[in-house]
């Protein structure tokens, strides 16, 4: 399947944008902080990870779409796990709310993401074999 140049480059700034924004936010964070939790240690090096890897992203915006899809799946995950059932029972506090505007924007990479391209190279394409014995070729598959 191919995906137009123009979502190429769209996928290539999506990349470079969480690159620069999240970098600029962790790596000054990551090179001076004081001691952090380690719930908060943990994620500030999930986040810088993230941030490292969207580089790579820009060089190859359709073998990095795993990282895209991740990052709307975790973020998908909290606002309908967490913000939303603290939302409808009217207990948002500042910080939630704070974390609520962070991350509700996620929405937006929806429909940048090539679904059909996601959907036919890692859900309906044959996995990797799972023994070592190669497949055996049945002598009509070979002949073509």
């Amino acid at each position: 399947m191919n995906v137009s140049l123009f979502r190429l480059y769209l996928l290539r700034v999506l990349y470079a944008v969480l690159a620069l924004a999240e970098g600029s936010i962790q790596l000054p964070l990551f090179l001076h902080h004081a001691p952090w939790t380690l719930n908060s240690g943990v994620a500030h090096s999930f986040l810088l990870a993230l941030a490292i890897l969207s580089i790579v992203g820009v060089r190859y915006p359709l073998q990095m779409l795993p990282l895209l899809v991740y990052e709307i799946l975790w973020k998908l995950t909290w606002l309908v796990g967490i913000a939303l059932p603290l939302w409808l029972a009217n207990q948002l506090d500042a910080d939630t709310r704070k974390a609520l505007f962070e991350i509700g924007p996620v929405i937006v990479l929806i429909p940048m993401i090539p679904w059909r391209y996601v959907f036919q190279n890692y859900v309906s394409k044959p996995g990797d074999r799972w023994t070592s014995r190669a497949p055996v070729m049945s002598e009509r598959a070979a002949a073509a």
